[in-house]
């Protein structure tokens, strides 16, 4: 059970709208643990047994196991439960956020000149959102990063926030930066040497994963981009909150107007795969503009198809068919290693982790993990379950 949102910019929810809530993260809980559990003894028992039979062979990848299973009636059931759950847990924190949004505006106008941090906004009215925003409601929710209702409106990351902490079951933690707070250490503990001064955040939406950098960095300037307005105004207002100064602008991550070399550490977290194809390989290039020598530029992400058996590819390439999101597998086809050194990076700086959770594991573990890296995933990696880590890649400019 998490603790729902916890900060200057938190909604009251009556008892049956937190009843609600706390039904739909159960409901998420039982689809993503009990139901692809089911799921996966169907195909153990019934799918692969049968594809074996008529093609002499096992899958091969994620894709033949789609083709076959989606005929299956227990996946047609887990796949309409799960995308249902999806939709209910935005439409049980849609109340309590309409309800408060003059309250939350107010709020949101009084942080922004708080002096418990010094951060700022900019907003860019003359930004043209990119169609793989504006056109999808990505993570089926309502609205997507960039609609406006009103003046100065904040409610998609009111939206976004909070949805966000049913929606994740606890695995992102009460701040629902686990992400953030777990990479953040672990390049602090393998490159201790690496101190970064200016900080970038792509695709930060609130900055949930923004703020941790500020733990472990507190020295350097942080900067976070976002094509959204209403979540950059909600994410400035809840930074302020914590007293975290962090500058939040909206630019599109494919063509920032940063300096060459300003920066020195460009981060993001579960960003790239809402890209097309040709964006990703431009944000890479893009962040190789921004580093300065020496700077690291770091992804978390899912782990790429290449690293993992056929079914957990199939398993992970499910939201790219049936939850908004289709440029997910065509990210995670893609092999990090190439579009680093197409981009300009060289091949002998390349790196990527795998990086126990914070929340589940502990700073202890994660110390523990710098120095025994194997580059292995299981079905551990990325996915919602228990003893959860993270993957993430990068170069070094």
């Amino acid at each position: 059970m998490t603790r729902y949102v916890q900060h200057g910019l938190k909604v009251k929810s009556k008892p049956d709208e937190i009843a609600r809530q706390n039904f739909m993260l159960n409901m998420r809980s039982y689809v993503m643990l009990d139901m692809a559990m089911g799921m996966k003894k169907i195909y153990d028992n019934n799918i692969e047994p049968n594809f074996k039979k008529l093609n002499k062979r096992k899958p091969k990848n994620g894709d033949e196991i789609h083709k076959t299973i989606k005929k299956d009636t227990y996946f047609k059931f887990y796949s309409s439960i799960r995308c249902n759950a999806q939709e209910m847990v935005f439409r049980s924190v849609i109340p309590p956020i309409e309800r408060s949004m003059i309250d939350l505006k107010k709020k949101a106008k009084k942080l922004s000149t708080s002096k418990k941090a010094n951060g700022s906004l900019k907003i860019d009215k003359k930004l043209t959102i990119p169609k793989s925003v504006s056109a999808l409601d990505v993570h089926l929710m309502p609205g997507c990063y960039h609609s406006e209702h009103s003046e100065n409106d904040l409610t998609q990351g009111a939206l976004y926030d909070n949805g966000v902490s049913v929606f994740s079951m606890g695995f992102f933690g009460e701040k629902l930066d686990d992400i953030g707070s777990s990479i953040s250490l672990f390049i602090k503990k393998k490159y201790p040497k690496f101190k970064p001064v200016r900080i970038l955040d792509l695709g930060c939406t609130v900055g949930h994963n923004t703020l941790p950098w500020n733990k472990v960095y507190p020295k350097a300037e942080i900067h976070a981009v976002d094509v959204g307005a209403p979540v950059l105004r909600y994410g400035h207002a809840r930074a302020q909150s914590e007293g975290i100064s962090v500058h939040f602008h909206q630019q599109n991550a494919e063509k920032t107007n940063f300096e060459n070399n300003s920066f020195d550490l460009v981060f993001s977290s579960m960003f790239l795969h809402e890209v097309p194809k040709k964006g990703i390989k431009q944000i890479i290039r893009e962040a190789k503009r921004l580093l300065k020598p020496g700077g690291l530029m770091l992804h978390m992400e899912l782990p790429p198809n290449k690293m993992l058996d056929a079914y957990n590819s199939f398993y992970l390439d499910w939201d790219s068919y049936y939850n908004k999101e289709p440029y997910y597998k065509t990210f995670r086809d893609m092999i990090p290693e190439k579009v680093c050194s197409e981009a300009g990076f060289s091949k002998n700086k390349f790196v990527q982790f795998i990086i126990p959770s914070i929340g589940q594991f502990g700073e202890e573990e994660i110390i523990k993990s710098v120095n025994s890296q194997n580059g292995n995933v299981d079905d551990r990696t990325g996915r919602f379950t228990k003893g959860i880590h993270w993957y993430c890649f990068g170069s070094w400019k």
